[in-house]
């Protein structure tokens, strides 16, 4: 693959985008103060030189990721967006207004794949030098921070057991018939009124019933599972197609309500955990756990989020404080002094224990930890916030790379809004100066 293009120039018949809009606008003094130059450096060195076309000029791919998380839009809403909005395509580069898309809705999809974690992690990083740049953050408040933990839940259907069975038939059914095996019966009909009959009975609370269609759906996948071995057997280049799909099939007829290790909770997702984070509204949630890190201070422009990482696994809180803290310093640059976290964290394995405090804490604490202390909560309505305007509600992106990806998008986003807000306040103070 060749490096990015660009190849935007100035057209004779058309006027630039900067004689259309208003160049004190926020959008375009946050463009301005970004350096560029620092991403397309991040960004191009997962391409190297080789035959192929040239892919998207990384300052586009770079302001598309931005500003879809910055927005809360999907992928189709972006491109809408991207084509009718003049200041879209500034942020983006472009030198005249385009009418039409210079790019695949799918390139997203493949630039994310192609970046990965580490190199979108420049995003972010690049966030806090703006902030800081600008006076939005200081370097006092990098020094304290306060971390937390959450759940990134996937977008699956809610877990149960007849329904995963019912999906697991369906499935192999539909790849049997693709590749061609045919089954001595393929249940479909059966095995889609025992699913519903189970949701009937458990509702009813006639758990007994309920239970004998569940045994029903897993008998028939075992007859399913033990059919298609028998036709594939031999057959080095089915086995290998079918293999992935047999194996959670297999856990799925064999895993209990109770039983202990990790199970399977999507077909599409099997790296979904069950989390359970003591919540009465939802005492179990599935995705994966998240860390996040913010300033224990109040900065002027709001409260950043230094740090984000998925974390797989489940671990514990206090376990992950060790790594999590290493990773900040090298994001920011910056060494940690103290750290506040809540009572998850006690046992933690962080090194230096004198520079974290814990919530409820008594010895050690002077006036002015106890200040900040009562600021550990501020990073509560910053998890909201990423939850309900960032995309990390509910992750839509494939496998653990994916929820790696979303996580820090939408730190950068919340970021990126932050400083949307500072350059938007900025600007009225100096309309009312002038």
């Amino acid at each position: 693959m060749s490096q990015p293009r660009d190849d935007r120039q100035d057209d004779l018949f058309r006027p630039p985008l900067e004689e259309i809009i208003n160049l004190r606008h926020p959008l375009v003094r946050l463009a301005g103060e970004i350096d560029w130059d620092f991403l397309e450096r991040r960004f191009s060195s997962v391409c190297r030189e080789g035959p192929g076309q040239p892919p998207l000029p990384t300052r586009l791919v770079a302001g598309l990721f931005i500003l879809k998380h910055m927005h809360n839009l999907s992928d189709e809403a972006l491109c809408e967006r991207w084509v009718e909005n003049p200041y879209f395509q500034y942020f983006c580069g472009e030198v005249v207004f385009r009418h039409e898309l210079p790019f695949d809705r799918s390139s997203l999809t493949r630039w994310r794949q192609r970046l990965g974690e580490e190199q979108i992690a420049a995003l972010l990083q690049e966030s806090l030098s703006v902030a800081h740049r600008t006076g939005a953050i200081d370097t006092k408040d990098l020094e304290r921070v306060a971390i937390d933990t959450t759940v990134q839940e996937k977008a699956i259907a809610h877990p149960t057991d007849a329904r995963l069975t019912h999906r697991a038939i369906e499935k192999l059914v539909e790849l049997a018939k693709r590749e061609g095996v045919e089954l001595r019966q393929s249940y479909l009909r059966l095995a889609k009124r025992a699913a519903i009959t189970v949701g009937r009975y458990t509702h009813a609370h006639q758990f007994k019933r309920a239970r004998r269609e569940l045994k029903f759906l897993r008998t028939r996948l075992g007859r399913i599972i033990r059919d298609i071995r028998r036709k594939i057997e031999g057959n080095t280049a089915l086995e290998d197609r079918f293999g992935p799909l047999l194996g959670l099939a297999l856990r799925v007829r064999h895993q209990e309500q109770r039983q202990r290790g990790p199970k399977v909770y999507s077909l599409h997702a099997p790296e979904v955990e069950c989390i359970g984070r003591g919540k009465t509204r939802a005492p179990y949630e599935f995705g994966c756990k998240v860390s996040i890190a913010t300033p224990v201070t109040a900065p002027r422009g709001g409260q950043f989020v230094l740090h984000a990482k998925a974390l797989h696994g489940n671990p514990y809180d206090g376990h992950t404080l060790g790594p999590v803290i290493a990773d900040l310093e090298k994001l920011t640059g910056v060494t940690v002094r103290r750290i506040h976290g809540d009572k998850g964290y006690r046992g933690h394995n962080y090194p230096n224990r004198f520079k974290v405090w814990i919530s409820g804490q008594v010895r050690r604490v002077t006036k002015a930890i106890r200040r900040e202390m009562r600021r550990r909560a501020a990073i509560e309505p910053v998890i909201g916030h990423l939850k309900q305007d960032h995309r990390m509600g509910r992750n839509y992106l494939t496998g653990r790379d994916g929820d790696r990806i979303n996580a820090v998008l939408a730190a950068a986003g919340y970021n990126f809004s932050l400083l949307l807000r500072w350059f938007e306040e900025l600007l009225r103070v100096l309309s009312l100066i002038l």
